[in-house]
């Protein structure tokens, strides 16, 4: 695996990781997990953040403290991947959020786009997509491929779990992409779902799975 893939090894991650697939976990701890793993996760990913000095007047003294450089985003992929941002926000609370949609096709396994929020100028200077599952890899692609459009110089993915197949696509089409993730499974079945995987994460989340 390319030296770029960072797999989230922690005894924290394996715990919560592992409940999270369960089938049993009902949806309020879903979420709760998806949270606890997307704190850990992103504190890897921020190590890449650029500083900055500046100077900070404390109770005794005047000093040279540091500071996060540039604009940051967040962009989830809808709609899963707003159950991540929270937690990053919670990291990062001077982050933008911006918001990409699709859906999969389930003739063809294809990302259709929906739902596009970006701004015509004025790119943030990193961009961490975040979505819980890398499958294909469409999606993160489509996604990536529309904040390099919009002039983001750095960016960053963020998921839960990967398939080899996706980390390849998207390797393919981004080679120097940071990708982290909290573990990279088996393969993709006929279906292109992730084996083992956690299911849909989607529906998990917003506790659609019965409905859907």
């Amino acid at each position: 695996m390319a030296n770029n893939v960072h797999v989230i090894d922690h005894p924290l991650v394996a715990h919560h990781l592992t409940r999270l697939r369960n089938k049993e976990t009902p949806s309020g701890e879903f979420r709760r997990l998806v949270k606890r793993l997307s704190t850990l996760l992103s504190y890897e990913a921020t190590q890449c953040l650029e500083l900055q000095d500046c100077e900070v007047e404390t109770p005794l003294e005047l000093t040279t403290g540091k500071r996060l450089k540039g604009r940051i985003g967040i962009v989830p992929i809808l709609r899963a991947g707003l159950g991540m941002v929270d937690p990053i926000l919670d990291l990062i609370p001077t982050a933008e959020i911006w918001h990409l949609g699709f859906y999969r096709d389930e003739a063809t396994a294809q990302p259709v786009e929906y739902y596009k929020k970006l701004p015509d100028h004025q790119p943030v200077h990193t961009a961490m997509v975040v979505d819980p599952m890398l499958a294909t890899g469409g999606s993160a692609i489509a996604a990536l491929k529309a904040i390099e459009d919009w002039g983001v110089p750095n960016m960053a993915l963020l998921v839960l779990i990967a398939s080899p197949e996706g980390i390849a696509a998207v390797q393919k089409e981004f080679p120097n992409l940071p990708i982290f993730t909290c573990s990279i499974d088996r393969e993709l079945d006929s279906r292109s779902y992730i084996l083992p995987g956690l299911g849909d994460a989607g529906d998990r989340i917003y506790n659609a799975a019965a409905h859907s």
